[in-house]
């Protein structure tokens, strides 16, 4: 009787033998380490600062989204008003203010600064509103010329900071600023339909 026991026992087990060896390699190969997602990033507030090189009064535009993925949409605050001739550094500042300011998640400007090889700025204008760069950006053609003042570790640029020579006489026209996520994807040719858009502003612009 027990021998009987025994080899049913055995039996059972060779026959549950498979069963327990694949669980056990799935739970061997479960990866429960946390891995960093390249998902488009979270802005509620974009702000343009132009700065004039002859040390007047800097220039500040912005476009906010107070509820961040909410119904909102984010809504550009207002015209770019600059001067007639004047050399200009911009610079662009990004927050989520869904976050508190004490939180590494408010600041967004230095989330794409630490991920600058992952990021990339495009500029694209009308009616001639500035005389250098001249053209109309490069949203349409990534070789088109843009001062970019800043470069990732790769020699490439971000567009964070940037230089700009306004019209030699009045003019009005738009200007549109994107800045895309190209995870693995940013290069030198690498253009502004590659990977996705964290921002997409288009203001207004008077030069005067």
């Amino acid at each position: 009787m027990i021998i009987t026991a025994l080899t049913k026992f055995n039996s059972n087990l060779c026959a549950m033998l498979p069963a327990l060896i694949t669980v056990l390699l799935f739970t061997g190969c479960d990866d429960t380490d946390p891995k960093k997602e390249n998902t488009p990033e979270l802005i509620t507030k974009a702000t343009l600062t132009f700065t004039p090189a002859d040390g007047g009064s800097p220039v500040t535009a912005s476009a906010t989204d107070p509820d961040g993925e909410g119904v909102q949409n984010i809504t550009v605050d207002g015209p770019i008003e600059l001067a007639v001739d004047e050399n200009y550094t911009l610079t662009i500042t990004l927050l989520n203010e869904l976050f508190d300011p004490s939180q590494p998640e408010y600041n967004i400007t230095a989330e794409v600064e630490a991920e600058a090889d992952e990021h990339l700025l495009f500029f694209a204008w009308t009616n001639d509103v500035f005389s250098d760069p001249s053209g109309n950006g490069n949203v349409d053609n990534r070789s088109d010329d843009v001062n970019y003042n800043d470069q990732d570790k790769n020699q490439l640029p971000v567009g964070l900071n940037s230089l700009w020579n306004t019209a030699g006489s009045a003019a009005t026209g738009t200007f549109r600023v994107v800045l895309k996520h190209q995870p693995g994807l940013k290069s030198e040719t690498s253009t502004a339909t590659t990977g996705e858009s964290d921002l997409d502003l288009t203001f207004t612009i008077n030069v005067n």
